[in-house]
C-alpha cells in the first residue's frame, strides 16, 4: 500500500473520503462503494446520521483493517438548531412539542454554550444506536419504551454561535461550529442546551466537517466518485490507506526481518525514527516504501498487528 493503489485483479486499496448528502444511510453508501469498485470488503470511519451530510470516510480493501485505529478521531461539525420545541428523536425527524419557557435572544443562547464545553456528560438520545442487553436503544424507542440508558463523558473542544436566524421569532436558530471528542452526539448537545434555556430544543440541520485528519474540502460527493471509478480514474478520489496515521512513525524493514515479520514472527526492533509512535504503533515498510504492515513495540522488538502483504510477495 502506501500510494492508493489498484491491484490487476481490479482490488482497490485505500479510503475514499465521501461527502454524504442529506438523505442516504452510512451503509447505503458503503453499498455504492461496494458496487462501484466490486471490492466485498468496505466500511466507514464513523456512522452519520441519514439526514446528516458531511464527511464519510470509506475505507476499501486492505484498508479496512485500519479502521480501527481512527475511531477514536476527534470530529467536526456546523450544526442548526432549532429552539422553542422539543423532539421526540432530538432532530427533525421526530414528533415536536412546544417548549414551556420563551425562545431565547442570540445573547441568551450564546451564553448558554459555555456550560457545554470542555469534559461534560451526556445521556446519547432514545433514538440512538446505543445496545441496551442486547438491543438497540432505537429499537426500543420505537416500540414504545424509554430506553434506560446511562450518561457517558464526552469532551467539546469547540462550541461557538456563527450565526443566528430570528425571521421565526418563535422558533428561532443558531448555526453552531463543534469540535468534539468520538461518540458525542451533537442531537443531544442540541436536546441538553434547550433544557438549559428552559424552552427546548432540537437540530435541524447536520454536517460533518471533519473526522480526524479527513476534511470537507477533500470529500467527493457519490456523483463524482461514481464517474471517476467507471471512466478508470480512481486514484482521483482514493488516497493512501494509512492517510491519517501520521501518529504512526515509518521504519523500513529489508531481509530477513521483513520476511520474518510479513509471516507474523517478533522481530527485533531496529528504529530508525526518533521516539516511539501513538500506542508504541509504527508503520512499517519495505525497501520500495511500500506499507507492509503496522507493529508495536515492546521489550525492544516490534510485534506485528497488522500484516498487509504475503511473504512471498
Amino acid at each position: 500500500m502506501g500510494a492508493p493503489r489498484t491491484t490487476g485483479d481490479g482490488t482497490f486499496d485505500g479510503i475514499i473520503v465521501v461527502n454524504k448528502p442529506s438523505g442516504p444511510t452510512s451503509h447505503d453508501i458503503v453499498a455504492l462503494v461496494r458496487r462501484l469498485t466490486g471490492v466485498r470488503r468496505v466500511g466507514h470511519g464513523g456512522t452519520l446520521d441519514p439526514f446528516a451530510a458531511g464527511v464519510l470516510p470509506v475505507f476499501v480493501g486492505r484498508a479496512t483493517r485500519l479502521v480501527e485505529y481512527h475511531m477514536a478521531d476527534e470530529k467536526a461539525y456546523r450544526a442548526v438548531v432549532a429552539f422553542g420545541a422539543r423532539s421526540t428523536t432530538d432532530d427533525l425527524d421526530g414528533e415536536l412539542t412546544p417548549g414551556e419557557g420563551r425562545a431565547p435572544d442570540r445573547a441568551a443562547a450564546e451564553a448558554g454554550l459555555g456550560a457545554f464545553r470542555g469534559r461534560i456528560s451526556q445521556v446519547p438520545p432514545d433514538y440512538s444506536a446505543v445496545r441496551i442487553a442486547g438491543r438497540r436503544a432505537y429499537e426500543l424507542a420505537r416500540g414504545g419504551e424509554k430506553p434506560p440508558l446511562q450518561p457517558r463523558e464526552v469532551t467539546i473542544h469547540q462550541l461557538d454561535l456563527l450565526s443566528w436566524d430570528a425571521s421565526d421569532t418563535e422558533r428561532p436558530t443558531a448555526t453552531l461550529e463543534v469540535r468534539c471528542s468520538a461518540g458525542t452526539y451533537i442531537r443531544a448537545l442540541a436536546r441538553d442546551l434547550g433544557e438549559r434555556l428552559g424552552c427546548g430544543a432540537y437540530l435541524v440541520a447536520l454536517t460533518r466537517t471533519a473526522s480526524g485528519p479527513f476534511r470537507l474540502d477533500g470529500s467527493h460527493p457519490p456523483d463524482a466518485i461514481r464517474e471517476a471509478i467507471t471512466t478508470g480514474r480512481v486514484t482521483d478520489v482514493l488516497v493512501p490507506a494509512d492517510t491519517g496515521l501520521d501518529g504512526f512513525p515509518a521504519l523500513t524493514l529489508e531481509g530477513d526481518d521483513l520476511g520474518a515479520l510479513l509471516r507474523g514472527r517478533v522481530v527485533r526492533a531496529r528504529l530508525d525514527v526518533a521516539g516511539p509512535g501513538r500506542g508504541n504503533h509504527y508503520r512499517v515498510r519495505d525497501g520500495t516504501g511500500r506499507l507492509v504492515a503496522i507493529a508495536r513495540v515492546e521489550g525492544g522488538r516490534l510485534h506485528p498487528e497488522k500484516v498487509f502483504l504475503d511473504p512471498m510477495a
